[in-house]
């Protein structure tokens, strides 16, 4: 859909004629070719639907034979001449309300305009009947509906078309693929363990599990030395991985962890690390003193406790990286639907980049930047996996990958990793050696 608006800066007209030569390339991609072929159009009143109304003329022109419904149609493809591709562009953006699209025959292809319609713009809830696209042509840049909530499920295949709209406050992306290489540096010829070393504060005596999978995970993402430090545990007891055991005291250990952290260049803190009486103040004189790149997660972040009550005092940039539950622990209230508003509220409360955790995992940073990973898998669901992706977290941002960047970067690398596994039977265990793997052949 093009906004009016626009045409302060270029005609309505032409974007709308731009819109929609968009629109009919990607259907002659999915046809196969034009002459012969049949299109049913669902077209609305709005710049939807004159996106839509173009796409069918400049289709027509090529020997497609296009019909045009309603959005409030009945059944499409089910009787009369076989039907080829429906086009969606009945809503925009726009749309508020519950839409029941038409019931279209199984195995016709539906292309989307701009966004498929009954999806909302913002947070992708569709509460209605919307038709699942195969693929969405989308304009600009792509909508956080089309990135979260059920818009990943019915967006499809999403192309987005630059049509010579100015992007504006364009403070959403979603990391893909080709950023692994971009965004992750390789080892300098000249450095040595201690260029990328993670200092890992986790687990509690006889809970040591959480604290391996950590580590490990940091020694396969790029950590040139993990230092493993389990307060109240003994350094000869810990889980069976490359990490150099750090001792630490039950109480009172912040200090030891510092020094222990003096030569790494990030700190993880929090997975398996308990609740013991005394943990909370330890993380937060942990944080206040820490001078790298650190996160928290899971019991770390139990330690934060409400922001907004208990502001917290930081010596370098952190990383927070609550579940749903989490985040209601330090926000006070659960996220919602709009994963990016939510991921901003902890990140404007918190002063540090919030990674919420989700099928699409939102990450902000206190100035409103947002950086989507959809590269998630219900696979994921599994006791440890968490602990596996800060460990990979902390490895980029020992590696120098800014903060906002090592999060996402860490989500889309974590997600690829579980999409490799298996899909029902995946173990936290298998993953640091599946990130390995991504990064070998994405890096």
């Amino acid at each position: 859909m093009v906004d009016a608006a626009a045409a302060a800066i270029t005609p309505l007209d032409e974007l709308v004629e731009r819109a929609g030569t968009a629109v009919a390339l990607a259907a002659l991609d999915l046809l196969g070719g034009g002459y012969g072929r049949r299109v049913v159009l669902i077209c609305g009143k709005g710049n939807n639907g004159g996106d839509g109304r173009v796409a069918a003329r400049l289709l027509a022109r090529r020997g497609v034979r296009v019909t045009e419904v309603s959005p409030r149609s009945g059944p499409i493809g089910y009787a009369g001449p076989p039907v080829d591709l429906v086009v969606d562009a009945a809503f925009g953006t726009g749309f508020r309300g519950d839409y029941d699209a038409p019931d279209v025959a199984p195995g016709i292809p539906v292309l989307a305009v701009d966004i498929p319609s009954g999806v909302a713009g913002d947070t992708g809830a569709a509460p209605g009947r919307v038709l699942a696209a195969d693929r969405t042509v989308t304009f600009v840049a792509a909508k956080p509906g089309l990135l979260q909530g059920d818009g990943v499920r019915l967006a499809g295949v999403l192309h987005v078309v630059d049509i010579g709209l100015p992007v504006g406050d364009h403070r959403i992306d979603r990391v893909e693929d080709a950023d692994v290489a971009a965004w992750l540096p390789r080892r300098s010829t000249d450095g040595n363990k201690w260029s990328a070393a993670v200092a890992v504060v986790a687990g509690s005596p006889g809970m040591t599990g959480a604290a391996g999978l950590c580590a490990r995970a940091a020694y396969r993402s790029g950590a040139g030395m993990v230092r493993l430090g389990v307060p109240g545990g003994d350094p000869a007891h810990l889980p069976a991985t490359e990490a150099v055991g750090v001792e630490l005291p039950a109480g009172n250990w912040a200090a030891a962890a510092l020094a222990a952290a003096a030569k790494c260049r990030a700190v993880v803190v929090g997975p398996g690390l308990g609740r013991a009486d005394g943990t909370a103040g330890e993380v937060r004189r942990l944080l206040a003193g820490v001078s790298v790149p650190t996160v928290v997660d899971a019991d770390g972040l139990h330690a934060l406790g409400r922001l907004d009550t208990t502001p917290m005092v930081v010596g370098a940039p952190l990383v927070l990286t609550p579940h749903d539950g989490e985040y209601l622990g330090l926000v006070g209230e659960a996220p919602g639907p709009d994963r990016v508003v939510a991921a901003r509220r902890l990140a404007s409360l918190s002063g540090a980049v919030a990674l919420l955790k989700g099928p699409t995992t939102a990450v902000a940073d206190p100035s409103g930047r947002v950086l989507l990973a959809r590269s998630g898998t219900p696979a994921l669901a599994s006791a440890g996996t968490g602990d596996v992706l800060s460990g990979v977290i902390g490895a980029f941002l020992a590696l120098g990958v800014p903060p906002l960047e090592a999060a996402a970067l860490g989500a889309h690398v974590h997600g690829r990793a579980g999409a490799l596994g298996h899909r029902g039977g995946l173990l936290s265990g298998d993953l640091p050696e599946l990130v390995a793997d991504v990064i070998d052949v994405l890096g």
